[in-house]
């Protein structure tokens, strides 16, 4: 697992500036402060995916492993079930 330091330098790494605005108004550098901040959440928003993602392979392991040792399969298992 990435822990957020490392998502924050391959972040900035792709990301050296971060800017608002649009074609029409033009464009804004952001302060110091708040590309930290932008950052920081969308380290913390990578971090949660991969939680996520991490949640539900450990979830259907966990359900394989069950129905191994119940020696069924998964259609088995949802006969039983309804």
């Amino acid at each position: 697992m990435t822990t957020k330091d490392e998502i924050i330098q391959l972040l900035k790494t792709e990301y050296p500036t971060l800017q608002i605005g649009g074609d029409e108004q033009g464009y804004t550098q952001l302060s110091a402060d708040d590309y930290e901040t932008t950052i920081s959440e969308w380290a913390d928003a990578r971090l949660k995916k991969e939680a996520k993602a991490t949640a539900a392979l450990q979830a259907q392991a966990d359900k394989a492993a069950l129905l191994a040792k119940l020696g069924i399969t998964a259609d088995e298992a949802k006969l039983l079930l309804s």
